[in-house]
């Protein structure tokens, strides 16, 4: 197996990975846009366009989109994050070509039919309608917004309803005209694939386009801030969001390592000292999330009103702790998992697909797997105390919470126990 990676004249780039063995391949164009490349007056419309590119192109309608791939019994979908819209499809070997068709169809050539953006729209209304009843959406969102306040990276992916309620043909147009450019289209593909037929039609159907203009992103700056709704539900859900590094930092293994071993499973601190050994929740982790030039280590956890404090007394002296006697056996496990997770995704086309995109978008290349376990390798007990260290030293932190929280600890209180 070998990675293949090429750019057109015009800067659209082709990765590509051949897997032995395999009946299937995964196939699909990343956009470097979403949501942090919206306007404020544009939130929600990266996630609105995802939609609407699969309500008709100049050569099919919505439903001969869906036929021409599940006739060959594969699977078509896309997603928008803050940095990615991604269109891909799941196909059997001798389909490639086809799903390659449909996948630039769609993102060529969409009508923005107005009567299908109507319905859309009230498809999406439905969707944010689905998220702001579900506790566990909306605090994560809340503490995005008081992480990251008054900036794009801040803002919701679905985006308010007042604003999608107003998005024309012509502002889906224009966000394609602004962002669309080949030299922001990655073509990803793994599986049974073979390069150089991708190359021919790449070629063929993207080479003619001119470049666009550069997009100047605003940088992300995290913030101390705070979001606590009282409401009459079963359980209190709580977040806790420290800054940590972005994905082009070395530093980003650190941490996601410290993630893992703080609350990444079973075996971590947070999963054993508050579930385990006290009963206090169901549901406790921690999670390290990245983008270009910041990121975010988070824990969540759901309890009930009388049972906040303590969970919240036990989460900060676990954070605390994580400084001082983090084990070479737990930082032996996170690597582990870590490592594990890589390597177990790698046997899906789709993750892989995924990590040749995700890759080309950060560094313009593919390291080779090699390099990036041995990153992994190289963290040791020490880094991750240090780490540990420097996240809660300056005593910043986003707070998010949502539910029967009476008795929930203030941002002040958190950031002073940090600090202490």
């Amino acid at each position: 197996m070998s990675v293949k990676f090429d750019t057109l004249p015009n800067g659209f780039r082709v990765v590509t990975e051949p897997m032995a063995g395999l009946e299937s391949a995964s196939i699909g164009i990343w956009v470097t846009a979403g949501g942090r490349h919206e306007t404020e007056a544009q939130n929600g419309i990266a996630h609105f366009l995802e939609h609407m590119a699969f309500k008709g192109t100049r050569r099919r309608s919505a439903l001969q989109i869906a036929e021409a791939i599940e006739d060959v019994g594969g699977y078509i979908n896309a997603y928008t994050s803050r940095e990615v819209t991604a269109y891909y499809a799941r196909v059997l070997k001798d389909d490639v070509a086809l799903a390659f068709d449909v996948i630039s169809d769609i993102v060529l050539n969409p009508v923005f039919d107005p009567n299908e953006i109507e319905i859309e729209r009230g498809v999406i209304l439905q969707e944010i309608g689905q998220a702001l009843d579900t506790p566990d959406d909306v605090v994560f969102d809340w503490l995005q917004e008081v992480a990251f306040p008054d900036q794009p990276m801040g803002r919701t992916i679905l985006g308010p309803a007042e604003r999608v309620q107003g998005f024309s043909r012509d502002d889906l147009a224009a966000f394609v005209a602004s962002h669309y450019g080949p030299e922001r289209l990655i073509l990803s593909a793994a599986g049974a694939v073979d390069h150089d037929q991708i190359m021919r039609l790449a070629e063929e159907t993207f080479g003619h386009l001119k470049r666009g203009g550069d997009t100047v992103l605003q940088p992300a700056g995290f913030a101390s801030g705070a979001r606590t709704e009282i409401r009459g539900l079963e359980q209190v859900h709580f977040t806790l969001g420290l800054e940590s590094p972005g994905y082009r930092d070395d530093a980003i293994f650190t941490a996601q390592i410290y993630g893992n071993a703080l609350g990444g499973g079973m075996s971590s601190r947070l999963f054993q000292e508050v579930r385990e050994k006290r009963g206090l929740c169901y549901s406790i982790f921690a999670q390290t999330g990245a983008y270009s030039d910041t990121g975010m280590t988070t824990i969540y956890a759901g309890t009930s009103g009388e049972q906040i404090g303590e969970l919240a007394e036990i989460t900060l002296s676990e954070l605390k702790r994580a400084a001082e006697d983090m084990s070479e056996a737990e930082v032996a496990r996170a690597r582990a998992q870590m490592k594990a997770g890589l390597l177990m995704g790698l046997e899906s086309p789709s993750n892989r697909a995924e990590r040749l995109a995700r890759l080309v978008a950060i560094w313009d290349r593919v390291p080779p797997l090699e390099e990036t376990v041995a990153k992994i390798d190289a963290v040791g007990v020490s880094d991750v105390r240090d780490f540990a260290a420097n996240l809660i030293s300056p005593g910043a932190a986003a707070l998010a919470i949502y539910g029967p929280a009476q008795n929930a600890p203030s941002l002040e209180d958190i950031r002073a126990r940090l600090v202490a």
